[in-house]
């Protein structure tokens, strides 16, 4: 794992979690509309989304950095 360029991890970890926040915003969108959940907060519907967007790619990158680090063997994670 360690031979493989810092720049190659990161792009690994950023672009899948970058279409599943894609993917799981529009399901969310779909399913529930952001204007009448975030009804008590003056935001347009546009701002909602990209709100929506950037916090499940958070959530994604999270997701896709912990398994990049659970794929490590034992012996490097316990020095």
């Amino acid at each position: 794992m360690d031979d493989i360029p810092l720049i190659q991890r990161v792009i690994a970890i950023i672009w899948p979690s970058f279409i599943t926040g894609g993917i799981a915003t529009v399901l969310f969108t779909v399913a529930f509309d952001p204007a009448e959940i975030f009804i008590d907060y003056d935001i347009s519907r546009l701002g909602i989304y990209t709100i929506c967007f950037f916090l499940f790619w958070i959530l994604g990158a999270i997701t896709a950095t912990a398994t990049v680090y659970f794929l490590k063997p034992g012996e490097t994670i316990n020095r």
